[in-house]
């Protein structure tokens, strides 16, 4: 009786093989050939499932925003979640989320010269946000009475900070070990809801709402 082989699953096999490569070799030297050998397949047996090396990328980006989001829902599982710990989930903790990482770091160097790439960048910049808003939402009660500004600041402040606290944690691991990072981010956090529950924050954003004067 012949295998039953599902497509989907080796398709992600080859993804995750190739966060790992371009993790541990950088994006140049993450060629389609390296990839083919450490996922333990034929260059032959890729090309069936992927064109080119930039498909292999691609399809590796959506694996880890899904790995994301599947974290973060499990994370979210209590009535009233805990945003430090979802949030966690996002960063270089464990060599599993160093892994994804340092590929989006990669990644990341890769954008500007590639109108493709920019595409996807500009997509799974939404995602991010999508999800952390979604977090965001679920773990402060008080999310929902912020005014539209202030959320939207709140929500891009956090996701620069992550991005900024990866990239450093990438780029020198031995300076960010997990138990530092988690506890910047709960700095951050405890800044940022401070700072958006103030009466000031609340007359600024009135006053620069539209139809509104400036005295």
């Amino acid at each position: 009786m012949p295998k039953i082989v599902d497509h989907d699953q080796r398709r992600d096999e080859i993804a995750l093989v190739a966060c790992r490569v371009v993790a541990d070799y950088g994006f140049d030297q993450a060629t389609v050939v390296r990839i083919a050998r450490e996922a333990g397949y034929t260059t032959g047996m890729v090309a069936h499932y992927f064109d080119t090396k930039q498909d292999i990328i691609i399809a590796a980006l959506r694996l880890i925003l899904r790995r994301i989001d599947e974290r973060l829902t499990r994370a979210a599982g209590h009535t009233t979640p805990d945003l430090l710990l979802l949030l966690t989930e996002a960063l270089p903790v464990d060599e599993q989320r160093y892994t994804e990482c340092a590929f989006w770091i990669a990644f990341w160097a890769q954008v500007s010269a590639d109108k493709r790439l920019k595409r996807i960048n500009a997509w799974v910049h939404r995602e991010y946000m999508r999800l952390f808003e979604r977090c965001l939402a679920r773990a402060w009660p008080e999310w929902s009475r912020w005014t539209a500004a202030t959320r939207d600041q709140v929500l891009r402040s956090i996701v620069t900070f992550i991005n900024g606290l990866t990239a450093g944690a990438v780029v020198s691991r031995s300076n960010w070990p997990a138990d530092k990072q988690i506890e910047q981010l709960r700095l951050q956090l405890q800044l940022l809801r401070a700072w958006a529950g103030t009466d000031k924050v609340r007359k600024t954003d009135r006053s620069t709402a539209p139809g509104s004067s400036v005295a």
